[in-house]
């Protein structure tokens, strides 16, 4: 356990990698791949990309993903239910405080600075 995060326990880093297999989430998550599998059914914002054969492959904000809710549910108690209210929670207030960050003008200018960006490509 560490001072910043009480009851965070020692998961490996996770590498550098742009897609993970079940399997390597399994280690870096210390989640068995059948636990995986049955997330996805209870959490609509874990979504791996399937590819061939149904194989899943999950990108690093997916793995951090299911780190925090394996930390909802193992170290601080939640029911899935309970969990899933949290993510919601915690994605709403995400979302409304990238709302205060831009402002109308900030979104003009952008536009504007895109119109002048698309002139110039074209020239």
């Amino acid at each position: 356990m560490t001072m910043l995060d009480p009851g965070a326990e020692d998961l490996p880093p996770i590498p550098g990698k742009r897609y993970f297999t079940i399997g390597e989430v399994g280690q870096l998550c210390a989640v068995k791949p059948h636990v995986l599998r049955y997330w996805e059914q209870e959490f609509p914002q874990l979504q791996p990309v399937k590819r061939r054969g149904n194989r899943r492959y999950y990108q690093r904000h997916e793995v951090e993903l299911i780190r925090t809710i394996r930390k909802l549910l193992y170290i601080e108690g939640y029911t899935i239910s309970g969990a899933c209210n949290q993510l919601s929670a915690a994605t709403s207030e995400k979302a409304e405080g990238l709302d205060e960050l831009l402002t109308n003008s900030d979104v003009n200018q952008l536009v504007d600075e895109l119109d002048q960006i698309s002139k110039l490509l074209k020239a």
